[in-house]
C-alpha cells in the first residue's frame, strides 16, 4: 500500500470531475491486496471516486454502484490487479461480507458502506470518508445528489494494530 502520503488528511474537492481525478491519481498507485473502505451519505461521491480509481487502475468499465448485485469485478485491461467493487449497504454484518468470498489478495477491493464490517478482512486498509456540503442533508431531491458542489474527503490509514492500540 504505497499511496503518496500527500493524499492523507482532509481534502476539499470542488467538482465531480475533480473527485474522479482524485480517484484516478490514487488508483494509479494501488496494488493487489489493497482495501479501501468508503463511507458517506448518498450523493457524497463514493461511486464517482471509484469510477476515477477504476480508470487509474486500468480496469474494464463501466463502474456503477453495485447496490443490487452487492459486488462487481472489473478485470484489468493493462495487466494489473482487477477491481472488486462492493456495496455493503444491504448487508447486515461482517459475516455476510465475508461470505462473498472476495479475492482480497489478488484484487484491489473497494467497499462502499463498509465501515464497521470490512475492517476484519485485512490487516491494513484505506479509510475514506466523503461528506456533502453543509446544508445538503438527506432531504435532497434524488436529481440533486450528483450536482457539482464541493465535497470533503478525509483519507486515513486503518489497521488492526491502530484499533487495538
Amino acid at each position: 500500500m504505497s499511496v503518496d502520503p500527500a493524499f492523507l488528511g482532509r481534502l476539499e474537492i470542488e467538482t465531480s470531475d475533480a473527485m474522479e481525478q482524485l480517484g484516478f491519481r490514487i488508483g494509479e498507485q494501488l496494488d493487489a491486496g489493497d482495501l479501501l473502505i468508503l463511507t458517506g451519505p448518498l450523493g457524497a461521491g463514493k461511486t464517482t471516486f471509484t469510477r476515477g480509481l477504476a480508470e487509474g487502475l486500468g480496469v474494464r468499465g463501466p463502474v456503477q454502484s453495485p447496490t443490487f448485485v452487492i459486488a462487481r469485478t472489473h478485470p484489468s485491461l493493462v495487466g494489473r490487479a482487477p477491481l472488486v467493487h462492493v456495496d455493503a449497504y444491504r448487508l447486515g454484518s461482517g459475516a455476510e461480507l465475508d461470505d462473498l468470498d472476495l479475492d482480497l489478495a489478488r484484487s484491489v477491493v473497494v467497499i462502499e458502506w463498509g465501515r464497521g464490517m470490512a475492517e476484519e478482512l485485512a490487516e491494513t486498509w484505506w479509510d475514506i470518508e466523503f461528506e456533502r456540503p453543509v446544508g445538503a442533508g438527506d432531504d435532497l431531491d434524488p436529481s440533486e445528489l450528483d450536482a457539482d458542489a464541493p465535497r470533503h474527503v478525509t483519507i486515513t490509514r486503518g489497521g488492526r494494530s491502530a484499533i487495538a492500540g
